[in-house]
Protein backbone atom coordinates (compact mmCIF):
# COMPACT_ATOMS: atom_id res chain seq x y z
CA UNK A 1 0.00 0.00 0.00
CA UNK A 2 0.90 3.54 -0.56
CA UNK A 3 0.93 6.36 2.08
CA UNK A 4 -2.32 7.96 1.20
CA UNK A 5 -4.04 4.41 0.79
CA UNK A 6 -7.08 4.54 2.51
CA UNK A 7 -7.21 1.76 5.82
CA UNK A 8 -10.11 -0.15 4.78
CA UNK A 9 -10.95 1.08 1.20
CA UNK A 10 -12.04 -2.42 1.16
CA UNK A 11 -15.20 -2.59 3.67
CA UNK A 12 -18.07 -4.30 3.11
CA UNK A 13 -21.62 -3.71 4.48
CA UNK A 14 -24.88 -6.25 3.54
CA UNK A 15 -27.91 -4.32 2.03
CA UNK A 16 -31.69 -5.50 2.70
CA UNK A 17 -31.31 -7.39 -0.34
CA UNK A 18 -28.69 -10.15 1.12
CA UNK A 19 -26.45 -8.03 -1.43
CA UNK A 20 -23.04 -7.21 -0.65
CA UNK A 21 -21.38 -4.07 -1.71
CA UNK A 22 -18.30 -1.80 -0.67
CA UNK A 23 -18.98 1.05 1.45
CA UNK A 24 -18.97 4.13 -0.22
CA UNK A 25 -18.10 6.69 1.96
CA UNK A 26 -19.36 9.94 1.16
CA UNK A 27 -19.20 11.89 4.24
CA UNK A 28 -15.47 12.71 4.35
CA UNK A 29 -15.98 16.51 5.86
CA UNK A 30 -17.72 14.89 9.33
CA UNK A 31 -14.46 12.56 9.09
CA UNK A 32 -12.02 11.18 6.69
CA UNK A 33 -10.63 7.57 6.69
CA UNK A 34 -7.37 7.26 8.35
CA UNK A 35 -4.95 6.66 5.67
CA UNK A 36 -1.85 3.81 5.83
CA UNK A 37 0.92 6.84 6.33
CA UNK A 38 -1.34 7.30 9.71
CA UNK A 39 -1.77 3.81 10.91
CA UNK A 40 1.71 2.84 10.37
CA UNK A 41 3.18 5.54 12.16
CA UNK A 42 1.19 4.62 15.08
CA UNK A 43 2.12 0.94 14.66
CA UNK A 44 5.67 1.61 15.11
CA UNK A 45 4.99 3.50 17.59
CA UNK A 46 2.87 1.05 19.98
CA UNK A 47 5.52 -1.43 20.90
CA UNK A 48 7.82 1.61 22.56
CA UNK A 49 5.78 4.26 23.26
CA UNK A 50 5.92 6.15 26.88
CA UNK A 51 5.38 9.00 28.72
CA UNK A 52 6.41 12.48 26.48
CA UNK A 53 8.88 14.86 28.23
CA UNK A 54 8.51 13.25 31.47
CA UNK A 55 11.50 9.70 31.63
CA UNK A 56 14.61 9.24 30.96
CA UNK A 57 13.96 5.61 29.75
CA UNK A 58 13.90 4.20 26.37
CA UNK A 59 10.56 4.66 26.23
CA UNK A 60 10.21 8.34 27.12
CA UNK A 61 13.35 9.23 24.93
CA UNK A 62 12.09 7.46 22.20
CA UNK A 63 8.53 9.28 22.75
CA UNK A 64 9.60 12.66 23.18
CA UNK A 65 11.77 12.88 20.22
CA UNK A 66 8.75 11.54 18.36
CA UNK A 67 6.51 13.70 19.71
CA UNK A 68 9.26 17.09 18.91
CA UNK A 69 9.63 15.94 15.36
CA UNK A 70 5.94 15.20 14.77
CA UNK A 71 5.88 18.85 15.98
CA UNK A 72 8.51 19.88 13.32
CA UNK A 73 6.83 18.12 10.32
CA UNK A 74 3.42 19.82 11.17
CA UNK A 75 5.29 23.38 11.18
CA UNK A 76 7.18 22.58 7.78
CA UNK A 77 3.63 21.47 6.26
CA UNK A 78 2.30 24.86 7.24
CA UNK A 79 4.74 27.01 6.09
CA UNK A 80 5.29 28.20 10.05
CA UNK A 81 7.19 31.20 10.51
CA UNK A 82 10.54 31.14 12.99
CA UNK A 83 8.83 32.46 15.68
CA UNK A 84 5.78 30.47 15.94
CA UNK A 85 4.46 27.76 18.06
CA UNK A 86 2.83 24.89 16.86
CA UNK A 87 0.32 23.31 19.73
CA UNK A 88 -0.88 19.96 19.80
CA UNK A 89 -4.57 20.12 20.88
CA UNK A 90 -8.34 17.69 20.51
CA UNK A 91 -9.45 19.31 17.08
CA UNK A 92 -9.84 22.09 15.62
CA UNK A 93 -13.05 23.13 17.64
CA UNK A 94 -10.27 22.73 21.06
CA UNK A 95 -7.94 24.99 19.40
CA UNK A 96 -10.08 27.77 18.14
CA UNK A 97 -11.43 27.33 21.89
CA UNK A 98 -7.27 27.66 23.15
CA UNK A 99 -6.91 30.71 20.68
CA UNK A 100 -9.83 32.23 21.84
CA UNK A 101 -8.61 32.73 25.67
CA UNK A 102 -5.47 33.63 24.58
CA UNK A 103 -6.58 37.02 22.97
CA UNK A 104 -5.54 39.94 24.51
CA UNK A 105 -8.35 41.46 27.06
CA UNK A 106 -10.92 43.56 24.83
CA UNK A 107 -10.12 42.20 21.60
CA UNK A 108 -12.71 42.40 18.92
CA UNK A 109 -13.48 39.18 17.05
CA UNK A 110 -14.78 39.95 13.37
CA UNK A 111 -16.01 36.72 11.67
CA UNK A 112 -18.68 35.96 9.27
CA UNK A 113 -22.36 33.81 9.87
CA UNK A 114 -20.68 31.51 7.64
CA UNK A 115 -18.33 29.70 9.88
CA UNK A 116 -18.55 26.54 11.48
CA UNK A 117 -19.93 26.93 15.15
CA UNK A 118 -16.33 25.79 16.02
CA UNK A 119 -15.39 29.20 14.47
CA UNK A 120 -18.30 31.02 15.64
CA UNK A 121 -18.75 30.65 19.26
CA UNK A 122 -15.73 30.74 21.24
CA UNK A 123 -15.01 34.19 21.15
CA UNK A 124 -14.70 37.41 23.00
CA UNK A 125 -16.85 40.63 21.76
CA UNK A 126 -17.64 39.04 18.36
CA UNK A 127 -18.36 41.30 15.68
CA UNK A 128 -20.70 39.09 13.78
CA UNK A 129 -21.20 39.91 9.98
CA UNK A 130 -24.42 38.54 7.53
CA UNK A 131 -22.81 35.45 5.57
CA UNK A 132 -21.99 37.24 2.23
CA UNK A 133 -22.97 36.55 -1.12
CA UNK A 134 -19.64 37.03 -3.49
CA UNK A 135 -16.26 37.42 -2.47
CA UNK A 136 -16.76 41.19 -3.54
CA UNK A 137 -18.97 41.56 -0.74
CA UNK A 138 -17.16 39.76 1.95
CA UNK A 139 -14.36 41.86 1.53
CA UNK A 140 -16.79 45.28 1.44
CA UNK A 141 -17.95 43.92 4.76
CA UNK A 142 -15.19 43.68 6.10
CA UNK A 143 -13.68 46.86 5.35
CA UNK A 144 -17.31 48.29 6.71
CA UNK A 145 -16.31 46.61 9.89
CA UNK A 146 -12.98 47.77 10.17
CA UNK A 147 -13.91 51.18 9.76
CA UNK A 148 -16.15 51.36 13.18
CA UNK A 149 -14.50 49.41 15.30
CA UNK A 150 -11.18 50.39 17.11
CA UNK A 151 -8.86 49.13 19.55
CA UNK A 152 -7.11 44.99 19.29
CA UNK A 153 -9.41 43.06 16.31
CA UNK A 154 -8.93 40.06 15.03
CA UNK A 155 -10.43 38.53 12.07
CA UNK A 156 -11.70 34.73 11.64
CA UNK A 157 -12.34 32.95 8.83
CA UNK A 158 -12.82 29.27 7.15
CA UNK A 159 -10.74 28.55 4.28
CA UNK A 160 -13.40 26.39 2.88
CA UNK A 161 -16.81 25.97 4.11
CA UNK A 162 -17.81 22.11 5.46
CA UNK A 163 -21.29 23.45 4.45
CA UNK A 164 -20.87 24.49 0.35
CA UNK A 165 -17.26 23.59 -0.16
CA UNK A 166 -16.62 26.98 -1.72
CA UNK A 167 -13.17 28.48 -0.82
CA UNK A 168 -13.22 31.55 0.94
CA UNK A 169 -11.29 34.51 -0.21
CA UNK A 170 -8.76 34.85 2.86
CA UNK A 171 -6.13 35.90 1.16
CA UNK A 172 -7.84 39.13 0.32
CA UNK A 173 -9.45 39.71 3.06
CA UNK A 174 -6.32 39.03 4.84
CA UNK A 175 -4.33 41.85 3.19
CA UNK A 176 -7.15 44.33 4.11
CA UNK A 177 -6.89 42.94 7.84
CA UNK A 178 -3.05 43.25 8.03
CA UNK A 179 -3.19 46.92 6.36
CA UNK A 180 -5.34 48.15 8.98
CA UNK A 181 -3.24 46.32 12.05
CA UNK A 182 -5.29 43.33 12.35
CA UNK A 183 -4.79 39.48 12.77
CA UNK A 184 -5.98 36.70 10.83
CA UNK A 185 -7.14 33.59 12.22
CA UNK A 186 -7.79 30.68 9.95
CA UNK A 187 -9.81 27.58 10.65
CA UNK A 188 -8.14 25.13 7.87
CA UNK A 189 -10.25 22.12 9.04
CA UNK A 190 -12.22 21.74 5.82
CA UNK A 191 -9.09 23.31 3.54
CA UNK A 192 -6.34 21.68 4.54
CA UNK A 193 -7.39 17.83 3.28
CA UNK A 194 -7.92 19.38 -0.20
CA UNK A 195 -5.53 22.22 -0.25
CA UNK A 196 -2.16 23.43 0.84
CA UNK A 197 -2.71 25.32 4.08
CA UNK A 198 0.29 27.70 4.12
CA UNK A 199 0.43 30.42 6.66
CA UNK A 200 2.23 32.98 4.05
CA UNK A 201 -0.07 32.23 1.23
CA UNK A 202 -2.99 32.41 3.23
CA UNK A 203 -1.59 35.76 4.75
CA UNK A 204 -2.68 34.18 8.13
CA UNK A 205 -1.41 34.37 11.65
CA UNK A 206 -2.72 31.37 13.41
CA UNK A 207 -4.10 28.34 11.29
CA UNK A 208 -6.26 24.88 13.37
CA UNK A 209 -6.97 22.29 11.75
CA UNK A 210 -8.04 18.59 12.91
CA UNK A 211 -6.41 15.16 12.47
CA UNK A 212 -9.58 13.18 11.74
CA UNK A 213 -10.27 15.61 8.83
CA UNK A 214 -6.84 15.22 7.42
CA UNK A 215 -6.85 11.36 7.38
CA UNK A 216 -5.97 10.48 10.79
CA UNK A 217 -7.12 9.14 14.04
CA UNK A 218 -9.61 10.57 16.33
CA UNK A 219 -8.81 13.18 19.38
CA UNK A 220 -5.81 15.22 18.09
CA UNK A 221 -5.56 18.61 16.23
CA UNK A 222 -3.16 21.82 15.46
CA UNK A 223 -2.98 25.19 16.53
CA UNK A 224 -0.20 27.14 15.01
CA UNK A 225 0.44 30.86 14.83
CA UNK A 226 2.12 33.95 16.67
CA UNK A 227 3.83 33.12 20.27
CA UNK A 228 3.33 36.83 21.40
CA UNK A 229 -0.17 36.49 22.16
CA UNK A 230 0.53 32.50 23.07
CA UNK A 231 3.31 33.19 25.62
CA UNK A 232 1.62 36.22 27.63
CA UNK A 233 -1.74 34.12 27.56
CA UNK A 234 -2.58 31.92 31.10
CA UNK A 235 -2.06 28.19 30.37
CA UNK A 236 -4.99 26.48 28.58
CA UNK A 237 -4.76 23.64 30.86
CA UNK A 238 -3.31 24.05 34.24
CA UNK A 239 -1.18 20.98 35.18
CA UNK A 240 2.10 19.40 34.63
CA UNK A 241 4.06 20.50 31.73
CA UNK A 242 1.97 23.73 31.70
CA UNK A 243 4.04 24.60 35.34
CA UNK A 244 7.36 25.83 34.94
CA UNK A 245 7.88 25.70 38.80
CA UNK A 246 5.31 25.19 42.06
CA UNK A 247 5.86 26.90 45.17
CA UNK A 248 4.57 26.24 48.49
CA UNK A 249 2.21 28.73 48.64
CA UNK A 250 -0.97 28.89 45.94
CA UNK A 251 0.27 31.29 43.34
CA UNK A 252 3.77 30.86 44.06
CA UNK A 253 4.48 29.32 40.73
CA UNK A 254 5.56 30.17 37.32
CA UNK A 255 4.07 28.98 33.84
CA UNK A 256 6.44 27.32 31.00
CA UNK A 257 6.47 29.61 27.62
CA UNK A 258 6.57 28.01 24.53
CA UNK A 259 4.17 24.98 23.33
CA UNK A 260 4.19 23.82 26.57
CA UNK A 261 2.30 26.51 28.29
CA UNK A 262 -1.02 24.97 26.81
CA UNK A 263 -0.07 21.56 26.69
CA UNK A 264 -1.10 20.99 30.24
CA UNK A 265 -0.82 17.05 30.91
CA UNK A 266 0.67 14.24 28.68
CA UNK A 267 -0.05 14.82 25.32
CA UNK A 268 -1.40 12.64 22.67
CA UNK A 269 1.86 11.12 21.15
CA UNK A 270 0.27 8.73 19.10
CA UNK A 271 -2.40 11.21 17.40
CA UNK A 272 -0.01 14.33 16.87
CA UNK A 273 2.60 11.35 15.13
CA UNK A 274 -0.89 10.14 12.94
CA UNK A 275 -0.97 14.05 11.69
CA UNK A 276 2.82 14.23 11.10
CA UNK A 277 2.54 11.11 8.97
CA UNK A 278 -0.07 12.52 6.54
CA UNK A 279 1.00 15.54 6.75
CA UNK A 280 4.56 14.11 5.48
CA UNK A 281 3.23 12.27 2.83
CA UNK A 282 1.28 14.99 1.53
CA UNK A 283 4.28 17.01 1.18
CA UNK A 284 5.98 15.01 -0.98
CA UNK A 285 2.49 14.05 -2.87
CA UNK A 286 1.64 15.18 -6.18
CA UNK A 287 -1.12 17.57 -4.52
CA UNK A 288 -2.11 19.07 -8.61
CA UNK A 289 -2.89 15.50 -9.33
CA UNK A 290 -4.86 14.80 -6.01
CA UNK A 291 -6.95 17.92 -6.93
CA UNK A 292 -7.54 16.98 -10.51
CA UNK A 293 -9.05 14.09 -9.27
CA UNK A 294 -11.62 15.67 -6.70
CA UNK A 295 -12.59 18.18 -9.08
CA UNK A 296 -13.47 15.87 -11.63
CA UNK A 297 -15.47 13.49 -9.14
CA UNK A 298 -16.86 17.12 -8.48
CA UNK A 299 -18.06 18.32 -11.31
CA UNK A 300 -19.21 14.42 -12.33
CA UNK A 301 -21.40 14.36 -9.03
CA UNK A 302 -22.46 18.19 -9.80
CA UNK A 303 -23.64 17.20 -13.82
CA UNK A 304 -25.64 14.40 -12.65
CA UNK A 305 -27.71 15.50 -9.61
CA UNK A 306 -31.86 14.39 -10.28
CA UNK A 307 -34.24 16.77 -11.39
CA UNK A 308 -35.55 19.21 -8.63
CA UNK A 309 -32.53 18.87 -6.42
CA UNK A 310 -30.66 22.11 -5.55
CA UNK A 311 -27.11 22.78 -4.61
CA UNK A 312 -26.65 25.18 -2.15
CA UNK A 313 -23.90 28.26 -2.46
CA UNK A 314 -22.88 31.26 -1.07
CA UNK A 315 -20.74 32.74 -4.22
CA UNK A 316 -22.61 30.96 -7.04
CA UNK A 317 -21.64 27.69 -8.99
CA UNK A 318 -18.29 29.00 -10.76
CA UNK A 319 -16.22 29.69 -7.42
CA UNK A 320 -13.52 27.39 -6.47
CA UNK A 321 -14.23 24.84 -3.79
CA UNK A 322 -13.54 21.41 -2.65
CA UNK A 323 -15.19 18.06 -2.48
CA UNK A 324 -17.99 18.85 -0.48
CA UNK A 325 -21.85 19.43 -1.70
CA UNK A 326 -24.83 19.75 -0.28
CA UNK A 327 -28.00 19.40 -1.60
CA UNK A 328 -31.87 20.53 -0.66
CA UNK A 329 -34.31 18.25 -1.61
CA UNK A 330 -38.00 20.38 -1.96
CA UNK A 331 -40.53 17.79 -0.92
CA UNK A 332 -38.08 14.99 0.95
CA UNK A 333 -36.71 14.59 4.59
CA UNK A 334 -32.64 14.70 3.78
CA UNK A 335 -32.74 12.38 7.87
CA UNK A 336 -34.92 10.03 5.99
CA UNK A 337 -32.87 10.52 2.45
CA UNK A 338 -29.23 10.07 4.46
CA UNK A 339 -30.59 7.00 6.57
CA UNK A 340 -32.24 4.81 3.08
CA UNK A 341 -28.85 5.54 1.62
CA UNK A 342 -27.16 4.13 4.26
CA UNK A 343 -29.30 1.31 5.09
CA UNK A 344 -30.75 0.40 1.18
CA UNK A 345 -27.29 1.54 -0.79
CA UNK A 346 -24.43 1.20 1.30
CA UNK A 347 -23.86 4.29 0.70
CA UNK A 348 -22.44 7.44 3.98
CA UNK A 349 -23.59 10.46 3.56
CA UNK A 350 -24.34 13.42 6.35
CA UNK A 351 -28.09 14.83 6.65
CA UNK A 352 -28.98 17.88 8.81
CA UNK A 353 -27.11 21.47 9.19
CA UNK A 354 -23.47 20.15 10.20
CA UNK A 355 -22.99 22.33 12.95
CA UNK A 356 -23.31 25.66 10.89
CA UNK A 357 -27.06 26.66 11.84
CA UNK A 358 -27.08 30.70 10.44
CA UNK A 359 -25.27 29.73 7.74
CA UNK A 360 -27.72 26.67 6.59
CA UNK A 361 -30.78 28.81 7.65
CA UNK A 362 -29.17 31.81 4.99
CA UNK A 363 -29.12 29.07 2.67
CA UNK A 364 -32.51 27.57 2.66
CA UNK A 365 -33.82 30.50 3.40
CA UNK A 366 -35.62 29.53 6.58
CA UNK A 367 -36.00 31.27 10.27
CA UNK A 368 -34.66 30.05 13.05
CA UNK A 369 -38.25 28.15 14.82
CA UNK A 370 -37.57 25.78 11.47
CA UNK A 371 -36.30 22.94 13.36
CA UNK A 372 -33.92 20.71 11.21
CA UNK A 373 -35.94 17.34 12.94
CA UNK A 374 -38.85 18.97 10.86
CA UNK A 375 -36.13 18.91 7.32
CA UNK A 376 -37.37 22.62 6.74
CA UNK A 377 -33.89 24.01 6.98
CA UNK A 378 -31.85 20.52 6.86
CA UNK A 379 -29.30 19.50 3.50
CA UNK A 380 -28.09 16.66 2.27
CA UNK A 381 -24.30 16.52 2.20
CA UNK A 382 -21.79 14.46 0.11
CA UNK A 383 -18.18 14.93 0.56
CA UNK A 384 -15.16 13.03 -1.00
CA UNK A 385 -11.54 13.19 -0.59
CA UNK A 386 -8.24 10.76 -1.10
CA UNK A 387 -9.79 7.27 -1.82
CA UNK A 388 -12.63 8.40 -3.51
CA UNK A 389 -13.74 6.57 -6.72
CA UNK A 390 -16.10 7.24 -9.60
CA UNK A 391 -18.27 4.42 -8.78
CA UNK A 392 -18.76 5.86 -5.77
CA UNK A 393 -20.05 9.47 -7.02
CA UNK A 394 -22.00 7.59 -9.64
CA UNK A 395 -23.59 4.87 -7.00
CA UNK A 396 -24.56 7.85 -4.91
CA UNK A 397 -26.17 9.98 -7.61
CA UNK A 398 -27.92 7.13 -8.89
CA UNK A 399 -29.09 5.79 -5.70
CA UNK A 400 -30.44 9.72 -4.67
CA UNK A 401 -32.17 9.60 -8.18
CA UNK A 402 -34.44 6.17 -7.26
CA UNK A 403 -35.40 7.30 -3.64
CA UNK A 404 -36.24 10.47 -4.71
CA UNK A 405 -38.88 9.14 -7.25
CA UNK A 406 -40.16 6.89 -4.71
Amino acid sequence: MSALDIVGDDLKTELPTGETVRFAHLDYAASAPCVEAAAQAVAELLPRYGSVHRGTGVRSQTSTVAYEVARDVVAEFVGARADDQVIFTRNTTDALNLLARALPAGTTTILFDGEHHANLLPWPNPLRLPAPESAYEAIKSLKDALSVTKGTRVLTVTGASNVTGEIWPVRELADIAHAHGVRVIVDAAQLAPHRPANLDHLGADFLAFSGHKLYAPFGAGVLVGRADWLDAAEPYLYGGGASATVGDRPGELTWATGPARHEGGTPNLLGAAAIAAVCAALLVADRDALHRHEQDLLARLRGSLPDGVREMSLFGPDHPRVGIVSLALPGHDPARVAHRLGREFGIGVRAGQFCAHPLVRRLTKSDATATCESGQNALLRASFGLGSTTEDVDRFTAALGEILRS
